[in-house]
């Protein structure tokens, strides 16, 4: 995939988004309002109406009416926001240094040797 420059989202956006990846890329509002209701998040559905059209204007999500029933289709997988995150944080932080990344992560003891080993062992079979 294109390196894509896309506008960041909020916190909030987020939660919405992970309802939407979760339920396979699309959901009908009422199943979003369900969810968020599971999670007691407390948020009004006008609340919730505003963060979908945030998302659609950033290009994140579409919108299919079915009837009088909105649908909301995600236009930007789970993946791909991971990458572009990812990029963006590194460029951000590290100024897209991923040794400093890594040493940071190795200094600060953030990774455990179990995870450590699952890397290794990652790069070892991407290597092949």
């Amino acid at each position: 995939m294109k390196q894509r420059s896309m506008q960041q989202i909020s916190e909030s956006e987020l939660v919405l988004m992970k309802i939407i990846w979760k339920n396979g890329g699309s959901i009908l509002f009422s199943r979003i309002i369900e969810e968020l209701d599971q999670s007691q998040n407390g948020w009004k559905k006008n609340t919730v109406l505003t963060l979908l059209s945030r998302l659609i204007g950033k290009k994140y999500l579409k919108v299919n009416k079915i009837g009088r029933r909105n649908e909301y289709i995600a236009v930007v997988t789970e993946q791909e926001y991971q990458k572009m995150q990812t990029h963006h944080f590194l460029n951000r932080i590290y100024e897209g240094n991923v040794r400093s990344l890594v040493s940071t992560l190795l200094q600060q003891d953030v990774l455990t040797e179990h995870e450590w080993n699952e890397i290794e062992r990652f790069w070892n079979d991407y290597d092949t």
